[in-house]
């Protein structure tokens, strides 16, 4: 399982929206996982922006004295996207190099609502974890039950058999902040015998 040590602070993956535009809530509650986090002793690793849920969440972490990590492609600093005040600022190359360092050495994956781009990271984590390539938890924040269709939609992939049963254990679904810790630390590494039910089997 996942455990707080203080001579090994926890590296926890967020991925988030940059979107201002969505219910100012999801930027509340952002906040408040940041926070949370760095009550925690969690260093966070997100995608470096300033704006929308990216921006709350590192707020929230910093506020509290947290070690905030920014992974931005050096496009997006080019158009000033990223957020002055981070622990550190990491520039990539590109959107690939992105995923593949917010990934790298992170103890847990935190996925809030967001778009395409949150998705996409979202489903990375997954697919890389049904290969036995990623074995930590995976945990979405159900903020106003915005996963609450994907995993339904999950639920009928399983259904109709292009994925397994076990899949299901990939990832966490938690409505607030307050319990993504505690599941975090609940959830245990996933099995090394992934790769012996990543295909579909009768």
């Amino acid at each position: 399982m996942a455990s707080f040590r203080p001579d090994h602070p926890m590296r926890i993956c967020v991925y988030c929206a940059s979107s201002q535009e969505c219910d100012p809530h999801y930027h509340e509650v952002a906040f408040r996982l940041g926070a949370l986090l760095a009550a925690g002793g969690c260093s966070v690793v997100y995608g470096g922006g300033s704006a929308g849920s990216m921006g709350a969440v590192a707020n929230g972490a910093l506020s509290g004295g947290g070690e905030v990590i920014g992974i931005l492609p050096k496009f997006m600093a080019d158009l000033e996207w990223g957020h002055p005040g981070l622990t550190r600022l990491e520039l990539v190359e590109d959107m690939r190099e992105r995923k593949h360092r917010l990934l790298t050495g992170s103890d847990a994956v935190i996925a809030l609502p967001g778009g395409c781009g949150t998705l996409e990271e979202l489903f990375e984590a997954l697919t890389l974890k049904r290969l036995g390539l990623y074995f930590n938890p995976i945990i979405l924040l159900n903020t106003r039950g915005f996963y609450t269709p994907l995993q339904s939609f999950m639920e009928d992939v399983i259904g109709q058999r292009f994925m397994n049963q076990e899949h299901l254990g990939m990832w966490s679904l938690v409505d607030a902040p307050e319990d993504v810790l505690p599941t975090i630390q609940a959830t245990p590494r996933w099995r090394e015998d992934a790769r012996t039910i990543a295909v579909v089997r009768r």
